[in-house]
């Protein structure tokens, strides 16, 4: 299935671009009538066919676990957002004096923050490594890491400048030196391949209302099975025992999965819409989406530099972008470019100094021709 065939799916109103999946996406067509049809069933029907329900959850985590190339359905858990899942590693391990966590400086702040708050709470070092000074990002971010680095977090794609790490190479070093690996993966999964054991991760995560297509409210957190035991639990209730709906029994004991990390009932309705969002994926092939979306950033960088107006701040090398195409206008403030886009249908977001163009693999070139047009007037 080529891009072309499931325009039908995005029936986005005329007068509007949208150039803003980095942040929060629209839903398909399927999406929606999956929230229609569960809805409707509550409205005439209430929770009689629960059991069924709890199918699609199980799907859903098959789904996931495919989708990130996660050895098993029980390495994911579902979880609110990519903090909660951070907060869950933040706060789940053990940190012992001296230890350092490595991040770098153009983190968005989730993936910023946690780690600022361990470093008050336990008296952790945090290394912030500057990307845009190093000629090898991850040559840099390496040579931060030394002796008592516990943990190296980092995002598959940095939100703002769109910059791409290469996560094979931080997960052989870490791997090698016994640095735990997080990956925000947020802005990478969804846009492109994603395989959690190739790239060394021991805990990855991410939302589902970004480049998944899903809802706000549901995401993924997975973690490596051998490093399960290392996350203390701070967060208990009926759901992440063993066995969840035995109500009458006394003893229990977390869930052997991550399941452990879901302490109460599931986002159901967020399950069926993200289940269906990503059948599309499915479909698709994340082989042909990721060929689409880098032919959409191309498209917008080659469009950008030779612009005498604009001026680029994302990394055309081959290997360093995904789905983010960051610009600003050489003649205009970024707040009065940004207004006068939205004024004119184009949402997209001001980031990093610049614009940050994010169109998804359904996005037709046109509308990216539409889209710099106006950002030159």
């Amino acid at each position: 299935m080529s891009p072309g065939d499931v325009l039908h799916e995005f029936p986005l109103d005329e007068d509007i671009i949208y150039l803003n999946h980095a942040a929060v996406a629209p839903w398909p067509r399927r999406t929606h009538d999956a929230v229609v049809a569960f809805a409707r069933e509550n409205m005439t029907r209430g929770a009689q066919h629960y059991p069924r329900w709890l199918e699609t959850e199980a799907r859903l985590r098959e789904q996931l676990a495919r989708l990130i190339g996660a050895p098993a359905a029980d390495s994911i858990a579902l979880v609110k957002n990519t903090s909660e899942a951070l907060s869950f590693v933040a706060f789940g391990l053990d940190w012992r004096a001296g230890d350092n966590i490595v991040i770098s400086n153009e983190e968005f702040p989730s993936n910023r923050i946690v780690w600022e708050a361990v470093g008050q709470r336990f008296g952790v070092a945090v290394r912030e490594v500057d990307l845009s000074a190093a000629a090898s990002p991850e040559a840099a971010l390496i040579a931060a890491c030394d002796a008592d680095t516990r943990l190296l977090s980092i995002s598959a794609v940095q939100y703002a400048s769109g910059l791409r790490l290469d996560l094979d190479t931080l997960g052989a070093h870490c791997r090698e030196a016994d640095i735990l690996f997080c990956v925000d993966a947020i802005q990478s999964v969804g846009a492109m391949p994603c395989d959690v054991l190739a790239m060394g991760a021991d805990f990855a995560m991410a939302d589902g209302h970004k480049w998944l297509l899903g809802p706000e409210g549901l995401g993924f957190f997975y973690v490596r099975p051998e490093r399960r035991e290392l996350l203390r639990l701070n967060e208990y209730g009926w759901h992440m025992v063993a066995e969840p709906h035995d109500f009458d029994r006394r003893d229990w004991r977390p869930a052997a999965g991550a399941q452990r990390f879901e302490c109460g009932s599931p986002n159901m309705l967020g399950v069926h819409a993200l289940a269906a969002s990503l059948s599309l994926f499915e479909e698709m092939g994340m082989a042909e989406v990721e060929a689409a979306v880098l032919a959409r950033a191309r498209h917008l960088m080659a469009r950008i530099e030779e612009s005498p107006k604009l001026e680029l701040l994302s990394d055309p090398t081959e290997g360093r972008y995904a789905g983010i195409v960051t610009f600003r206008h050489r003649q205009q403030a970024n707040t009065d470019c940004h207004a006068r886009l939205m004024a004119a249908g184009i949402v997209c977001a001001p980031r990093g100094g610049g614009i940050r163009f994010s169109p998804h693999f359904y996005t037709p070139l046109s509308r990216l021709d539409a889209a710099i047009a106006v950002a030159e007037s």
